[in-house]
Formats: C-alpha cells, sequence, structure tokens
C-alpha cells in the first residue's frame, strides 16, 4: 500500500530559510519506512534485504515484528517523517515523539501533524537527553505479561536523518549550539559526530550506555548515512552493539550516494 507524502502546503518559504526542507534524503528514509510498513505495524516480520543495486533483493524474514506504543524521531525538521510515521501506523498509532533543538523546527512539526490530522508530541530538546524524566514515567508503567518492563529499553521504533554532511568540527560545534538550519547538515570530520554520539549511547545526558539500551527487544532505528559517513562502518558497529543491522535501501541523488541503514535489537538481546 502506498503512503503518501505529508502535506506541507501550509509551510513556506520564511519557514525553509530556519527548517530544513524535505529533499532526497527524507524521501528515502520515507521509501525504506513505506517498504517496512507491514513489519511497523505489527502485521509481518522484518524482510532482509541486501543491496546489490538500487533494488533490494529480499533474503528472507529477520526480526519478529510488533506494533510500536513509543516513536521517537531525533531531528524532525519539518515535521514529515514523524508524520509519515504516524500515516503508517494509523489512527492507533503509538506515542509519537519528535526531537528537535530548534524552536522553529519545533513549530513546524506541530504544524505539519496537525495539518495532517496526525498526533505528534514534539520536544524540544538535544538528541535524546530531552526524554530522560519521560523514559523514567514511562518505565514505571510499561506492562509486558503482567511485569513491569525495568531494565529494557522504551523505544520501539527510532528515527534519525542526521546532520551527515563532513565539516570542521567548529563549524558543527557552532551550528549545534546556533540551533538553526545549519544544524540540520553540518555533521563534524566525517559526517558522523551526532551519530557517533548516538550509537555510544551518549545521547542521553550522563550515560555511557549504548543505542541498544534504549531500544525496546524488537525495536527498529533506522538513519540515513552518505557514502562520505562509511555505511559498512556503520552497519558494522552497530552489529557490534549485537543490533542486527544491515543497509537496507540506498540510491544515488545528485553528487549524494544515499543510503537508509535499519538495525533491529533482536528479542534475547541482553539490556
Amino acid at each position: 500500500m502506498s503512503i503518501p507524502t505529508p502535506s506541507l502546503s501550509h509551510l513556506t518559504s520564511a519557514d525553509f530559510r530556519h527548517v530544513y526542507e524535505p529533499a532526497e534524503d527524507t524521501f528515502i528514509l520515507l521509501d525504506a519506512l513505506e517498504q517496512d510498513q507491514s513489519a511497523l505495524r505489527g502485521e509481518s516480520p522484518f524482510t532482509s534485504y541486501r543491496q546489490t543495486s538500487t533494488t533490494p533483493t529480499i533474503e528472507g524474514k529477520t526480526s519478529p515484528a510488533k506494533r510500536p506504543r513509543l516513536c521517537v524521531e531525533i531531528g524532525s525538521g519539518s515535521g514529515c517523517v514523524s508524520t509519515f510515521v504516524g500515516k503508517i501506523l494509523g489512527s492507533k498509532s503509538a506515542a509519537i515523539l519528535s526531537i528537535d533543538i530548534n524552536p522553529r523546527a519545533i513549530d513546524c512539526t506541530s504544524r505539519t501533524g496537525k495539518a495532517n490530522q496526525v498526533h505528534l508530541e514534539p520536544v524540544l530538546g538535544n538528541m535524546l537527553s530531552s526524554l530522560k524524566s519521560r523514559a523514567a514515567s514511562r518505565q514505571d508503567s510499561r506492562q509486558d505479561g503482567g511485569q513491569v518492563e525495568q531494565s529494557a529499553g522504551l523505544i520501539d521504533l527510532l528515527v534519525f536523518n542526521p546532520p551527515y554532511v563532513p565539516t570542521l568540527e567548529e563549524e558543527e560545534a557552532l551550528a549545534q549550539q546556533a540551533a538553526g538550519i545549519a544544524g540540520s547538515w553540518a555533521g563534524g570530520q566525517t559526517g558522523t559526530r551526532l551519530v557517533d554520539e548516538l550509537i555510544d549511547g551518549r545521547g542521553l545526558e550522563g550515560s555511557v550506555d549504548g543505542i541498544e539500551t534504549y531500544l525496546s527487544p524488537g525495536g527498529a532505528f533506522y538513519l540515513v548515512a552518505i557514502r562520505q559517513n562509511d555505511p559498512p562502518a556503520l552497519v558494522e558497529r552497530l552489529q557490534q552493539r549485537g543490533l542486527d543491522a544491515e543497509i537496507v535501501l540506498q540510491r544515488r541523488a545528485g553528487r549524494e550516494h544515499l543510503f537508509v541503514i535499519r538495525a533491529i535489537r533482536p528479542t534475547h538481546l541482553d539490556p
């Protein structure tokens, strides 16, 4: 089933002077989510893909699917991706938290959700640090088979189209401090500074745990990258964290070669 791209007709050129306008990197992420829509709704297992060209080859079924209860997008920008997730999951969707450091992005995200009749919870914050209090409250109340899930992660679906353009470290730091549109593309020396933080577990302040500890058993993480970010190395690092990681989609867009990496936390992984 084809999921329509969310309408952004309510946003103007004035908005896009301060907030990243959806482009090919956005659309490849939407395509990756769309091709997994049945699994994301808990209707079928995730499919394992191996890239031999721009078209993925289906090799078989991988981790069993479950219907998400908590979805998080880091860097929501216009709100296009978070809204698309809501469209995939339908009216009885999970809580969808849309995080961004840019106040104007939070405003755009809120407006996009409302314009497309999708309920989003925009969160002004940096990476996953803004979820500390939310995670604590959800962990106290979340049930699984009658037992409170105390130690496993809480995020069932995590999505990140990061600032991936290689830049000077100083430029990246200033962009994050300014919390403006440059923060959506300036990625540091390898274009992966924020991705490195997330994988290594520094997305929550004071934490040294890896990304796998924030994903629920069976939880999925989708990450956009370009060739300069060394996607195979990112896949390997995620696999070293115990996740079932692979490149699920890739295509060339102008001078960029875009990739989407998917990493799933196995249900048996120790928290």
